[in-house]
């Protein structure tokens, strides 16, 4: 037999070995579809329907979260990642719009610190600044979670205190 036929035959074995592995692998993983509302982590989305609802469901509120500006307009706020869907039904609980919503990481300007097994997520744009992201290390998370949440309570008291004076 001569060597190139070999090396042909053992490089279409591994080439159609390659393919099929990559095949398994991308038949577990979840398919983004072109209709999808792609909503990054921690940001909104706009959907508009194509008639006002009178009802709204979330299919994971751990992933998504609406609210209703008008009949509509709905608000999407991707909470966590994942995929879920939105049914939008009118007054006769026909389905209006049934969305595919996937949330995903905006990786623009993310860093991703790696201690071990640790990991602290920063937002760079363009000095690189903490933030909290599902996944990071608990003793990181808590602690931006408290300086976060520190810092909204001295604006809204700053806030309330500059109306109170405005009255």
């Amino acid at each position: 037999m001569p060597f190139a036929f070999v090396l042909q035959s053992r490089l279409g074995k591994a080439l159609a070995t390659t393919m099929i592995a990559g095949t398994a692998v991308l038949g577990t993983m979840p398919a983004q579809a072109s209709d999808d509302l792609i909503v990054k982590y921690d940001q909104s989305q706009l959907l508009r329907l194509p008639r006002p609802a009178s009802e709204i469901i979330i299919g994971n509120p751990a992933i998504a979260d609406i609210s209703v500006q008008s009949g509509n307009l709905l608000v999407i706020t991707g909470k966590s990642f994942g995929i879920t869907n939105v049914i939008a039904l009118d007054a006769n609980r026909n389905v209006i719009q049934d969305q595919r919503v996937l949330v995903k990481r905006d990786e623009g300007k993310v860093v991703n610190l790696h201690r071990g097994t640790d990991r602290q997520s920063y937002n760079c744009t363009p000095q690189c600044n903490p933030s909290i992201v599902i996944g990071d290390e608990q003793k990181y998370f808590e602690a931006i979670r408290s300086a976060s949440q520190s810092k909204i309570t001295f604006s809204e008291r700053s806030s309330d205190a500059q109306q109170a004076g405005n009255q």
